[in-house]
């Protein structure tokens, strides 16, 4: 039963579901979740109005299930927008997702199911902040995703500095930015700009709440230092998983199981006290790939992934997780590491799909705050990526527009 008329039936009735509540974990047989443009090695949900877009996931039932996606518009805070469906796009905000196909040879079936936007049903309209939920046949929410939809307005001009707190000159990155509106008409900037700053790609971290400190014709200047400072971490771990029965990258041992193979990589040291070492990655993302086939969406394989941790840091009640995109950086019972009492190492394992993955080691304490040097330090040479969204609400305004992306990299510190 298709679900498009359902807004109808909740203004009649009175009654319906929440679909704008964000979805914090992820249900168990739901897997590799990717939402991306349609451009190859970028792997952020911020796509420019028009451009192709792809949800993909898979789901471990296998049973070709009737799955629905749900677009909603959002606010800067990610709370719904009072906008009707059909003034931030055409078509339906709700529809079947038609594409799927099962597992092929796989030792875990599933079935992958795809969409495309913009697409015959579905054409986003206008820029902003969106949600799109995956529902289930009962209408019932399984998970959400961010993507923020951009109209490029101004330019940002973005540049990464150290810090310039002696106190973390070697351990923090500091991001300055310029807004050109040469174009584009801004009233009040103060009142009608707000920036946000992300990590790579990470919103846990995210800055806002920033305004311009000087102007110069038709630029908005950010000079901050203190406020729009990040640790640098340090860069991320790896592994490669492509061909599952033998060891690859960094993994040191593979074993059939009952049913699955069993990756087991390398035990990792804890590198808050070593040097900085630098080593190519793509900064928490990961890559579905498999030797010797092109489909990896439906030949590729699961395995469990075995991680091992030897840490000697007192961190208290502080939780450890393994932290990537794989699982939109969700810190849950499913990727948090438990200290064995016989090999004296914190370990997990992670049911994952093969390809290429970046991984990192993160605390959290018992009132969340989240942190990502605690394990393997904080350095500033780590390569970061930085990303400013341009919010722009002009007075009187009912929604909140995205007007310019910018672009910044940590390679290039400009002291």
């Amino acid at each position: 039963m298709l679900v498009k008329y359902k807004l109808l039936f909740i203004l009649l009735f009175g009654f319906g579901i929440l679909y704008s509540q964000e979805i914090e974990n992820d249900p168990d047989y739901i897997k590799t979740v990717i939402l991306k443009p349609n451009t190859v090695n970028y792997y952020a949900p911020i796509m420019k109005l028009g451009q192709l877009f792809t949800f993909s996931f898979d789901d471990l039932n296998a049973d070709e299930r009737d799955y629905y996606y749900k677009i909603e518009h959002c606010d800067i805070d990610w709370n719904p927008s009072n906008l009707m469906e059909s003034e931030f796009l055409n078509g339906y905000a709700e529809e079947r997702i038609r594409d799927y196909e099962n597992s092929f040879n796989t030792l875990q079936y599933y079935t992958h199911y795809s969409v495309t936007f913009p697409n015959d049903d579905t054409q986003i309209k206008i820029s902003g902040n969106y949600l799109i939920s995956l529902l289930n046949e009962d209408e019932e929410v399984v998970l959400t995703r961010r993507f923020v939809i951009y109209k490029p307005e101004v330019t940002v001009a973005v540049a990464i500095s150290k810090s310039r707190d002696l106190k973390y000159y070697d351990t923090k990155q500091a991001v300055e930015f310029t807004i050109n509106h040469s174009n584009f008409t801004i009233n009040n900037a103060n009142d009608e700009i707000f920036p946000v700053i992300l990590q790579n790609n990470n919103w846990q971290t995210a800055i806002s709440g920033l305004k311009p400190q000087f102007y110069r014709g038709t630029q908005l200047l950010y000079k901050y230092n203190k406020e729009t400072s990040f640790w640098a971490g340090n860069e991320f771990l790896y592994f490669d998983s492509k061909s599952i029965r033998n060891p690859t990258l960094n993994i040191g041992r593979v074993e059939l199981g009952r049913e699955l193979y069993h990756s087991y990589l390398y035990t990792n040291n804890e590198r808050i006290d070593q040097p900085y070492t630098l080593f190519e990655d793509v900064n928490g993302n990961f890559i579905v790939r498999i030797l010797n086939n092109d489909n990896s969406s439906t030949d590729a394989d699961y395995s469990w992934v075995h991680f091992s941790l030897e840490s000697l840091e007192k961190l208290g009640k502080k939780e450890i997780y393994v932290s990537g995109n794989f699982n939109n950086w969700q810190l849950n019972e499913s990727n948090k590491l438990t200290y064995n009492l016989d090999t004296k190492l914190y370990e997990t394992k992670i049911l994952l799909k093969q390809g290429f993955y970046n991984y990192q080691y993160v605390t959290k304490t018992v009132d969340g705050k989240i942190s990502n040097k605690d394990i393997d330090g904080s350095f500033y040479q780590t390569e970061n990526d930085y990303t400013v969204i341009v919010y722009y609400k002009k007075f009187g305004s009912r929604y909140t527009e995205v007007i310019g992306v910018g672009y910044g990299n940590s390679t290039k510190l400009i002291n």
